[in-house]
């Protein structure tokens, strides 16, 4: 495993002077307004969820796709229908020895070259394939469910490459109280499989590894720690050599706003939209804090639709969207 190396760009908070814009954005550098629109206000979807996860955007059907881990269901949401339950159960057939209490569905979600969706699964333990089809008996294709012949944790979010490789996490999240009980891997685990079927470990350093997402370029993974007491922050993976840095120390930021480092995804700009400290937090690929989208309290994940016009946003009890530009 690679030697952490220390930070990469760290851009204190207490160093940001220029804030401007409505409630519901705060504006740190005007360079983010070529994709951000400082008058947009947040827009509620949908609540009543527990922990909603895993946004998912459909081009071809015009809809959000979106998992609620506690209730081991996938919903969709677009402009005319609102919420359909979509597919049940998610994460959760049985297939491995899990808690019947706690996160067992899928979380995170993403479409294959053919447009079936992966999943990560929290009860099953394995990343999976099913049809992107309305079921209620749905049928699992397992994908990848151990390490050296000991079961994942909880797999909990993965990101795609170009060319069909996985890159994902697996915290204990899917644990009932991160118990110990029917854990086979001592460690939360950050991990590629490629298309050829080898599985790499890239981290075992991270306490608890989530949300992860592809830089432009591919050249690096950006992985978010979703341990606000001991460790918040963003690492950057080289994804050749596996070599860690730091990518955004959110240390300063933990202490004075509710929520952590969960979900994240990069834009086409190549600036890094992700869950964090008050909400959403903006990220230029240097590590400089651009916006903050100001929820106030904890969300689990986001996405953008295919024409960035939006980006979805899920919290633990509701979904949201904010205008982009």
């Amino acid at each position: 495993m690679k030697k952490l190396i220390k930070f990469l760009f760290l851009i204190p908070f207490t160093l940001l002077s220029q804030e401007f814009g409505n409630d519901d954005i705060t504006i740190f550098d005007d360079s983010v307004l070529s994709i951000i629109n400082k008058n947009a206000k947040i827009e509620i979807l949908a609540d009543s969820f527990i922990v909603a996860e895993g946004p998912l955007w459909d081009s071809d059907k015009g809809r959000l796709i979106f998992t609620d881990v506690r209730q081991n269901k996938i919903f969709t949401w677009d402009e005319k229908s609102g919420i359909k339950d979509y597919i049940s159960p998610s994460g959760s057939t049985g297939y491995a020895p899990s808690f019947n209490e706690g996160g067992i569905g899928a979380n995170g979600l993403a479409f294959d070259e053919n447009g079936n969706i992966i999943l990560c699964q929290h009860g099953d333990r394995r990343l999976a394939l099913t049809l992107n089809l309305s079921s209620k008996n749905p049928k699992f294709i397992t994908i990848v469910d151990n390490y050296k012949g000991k079961r994942f944790n909880s797999p909990n979010d993965l990101a795609i490459s170009k060319n069909g490789d996985i890159y994902f996490t697996d915290p204990p999240y899917g644990f009932k109280n991160f118990s110990d009980r029917y854990r086979e891997i001592d460690f939360n685990g950050v991990y590629k499989y490629s298309k050829d079927g080898n599985l790499s470990l890239i981290s075992v350093d991270m306490s608890r590894p989530n949300g992860i997402a592809l830089s432009l370029d591919e050249k690096y993974i950006y992985v978010n720690n979703s341990d606000p007491k001991n460790d918040p922050k963003i690492s950057r993976f080289n994804t050749i050599n596996f070599e860690e840095k730091i990518f955004f120390d959110g240390k300063e930021l933990s202490k004075k706003y509710p929520g952590g480092f969960d979900g994240l995804k990069v834009h086409s700009s190549g600036n890094i939209f992700t869950t964090g400290p008050n909400g959403i937090l903006v990220i230029s690929p240097n590590g400089k804090l651009l916006a903050m989208i100001n929820y106030g309290k904890k969300i689990t994940n986001c996405n953008f639709d295919d024409k960035e016009e939006y980006l979805y946003v899920t919290g633990f009890e509701d979904i949201s969207r904010i205008k982009l530009k």
